[in-house]
């Protein structure tokens, strides 16, 4: 005999449609797109729904915000419990070797990991999953969001899950760098490799490494790249970044 299903109160149920619908609207065409109408078209709900469950437009859009800040801070947490399972120890101490050449074994726990791979890591719980052009979709309605003062305000009232998980990440790491910095690298690199055509998260990674470098004791010179200079610099961006790289 099997156990019934239970299910989601049909009214819960479209509510989390129309939320759905409008934070998928906030990331295909802006926040400025979104009005009653389209939220409701793209929900495929009657137009009334979306004022019977939300008192107002900004109602709506603050939960759209919400939403997607939850979902950053999941996918940041599946990248930490991944890595967990991946490199700390299984039933206690001396558990099983990893046969990625990349971890010596879980008996050598987080320490063992190559500082490429820490780095990749770190990279993948910032960014969002997908190739570039999802990247770019990303933060370029971020840049967006922020003209919009309700869904700004979800952003930054959501941003403490993606902080927490990347602190997790950061202490089980031991990344000499605190999670807003490792964030910040890796949102910047992501935005100058979008407006240059340079690979996302290669981007990300290499600076992000010659970062964590410079941090460690005794640590190599930051690159010119990571600490700014003038716009009259005689190196380029590119040229610095292929200096960092084959230095």
């Amino acid at each position: 005999m099997t156990t019934p299903t239970r299910r989601q109160p049909r009214g819960a149920a479209r509510r989390d449609a129309i939320v759905t619908a409008a934070a998928a609207l906030v990331l295909d065409v802006g926040p400025a797109a979104l009005t009653h109408r389209t939220i409701a078209q793209r929900a495929d709900v009657p137009l009334a729904a979306t004022t019977y469950y939300f008192a107002s437009l900004d109602d709506l859009v603050g939960a759209a915000g919400t939403l997607l800040a939850e979902r950053w801070a999941t996918h940041a947490d599946g990248v930490v419990e991944s890595l967990a399972a991946e490199v700390l120890p299984a039933g206690g101490p001396g558990g099983a070797v990893s046969d990625d050449p990349a971890v010596e074994g879980r008996a050598g726990g987080p320490s063992a990991l190559t500082a490429e791979r820490r780095c990749a890591v770190l990279v993948d719980a910032v960014l969002p999953a997908g190739d570039d052009r999802a990247v770019r979709g990303h933060y370029e309605h971020l840049v967006s969001a922020g003209r919009d003062e309700v869904l700004a305000a979800a952003y930054a009232a959501g941003r403490a899950g993606l902080d927490d998980a990347v602190t997790r990440l950061v202490d089980l790491l031991g990344v000499p760098a605190g999670p807003e910095v490792v964030v910040a690298v890796v949102d910047g690199a992501a935005v100058s490799a979008l407006s240059e055509g340079r690979d996302v998260r290669v981007h990300a990674e290499l600076l992000l490494r010659r970062l964590l470098l410079a941090l460690e004791p005794g640590g190599e010179p930051v690159p010119r790249i990571l600490r700014g200079g003038s716009a009259d610099s005689a190196v380029s961006t590119h040229s610095a970044l292929d200096e960092a790289h084959g230095a």
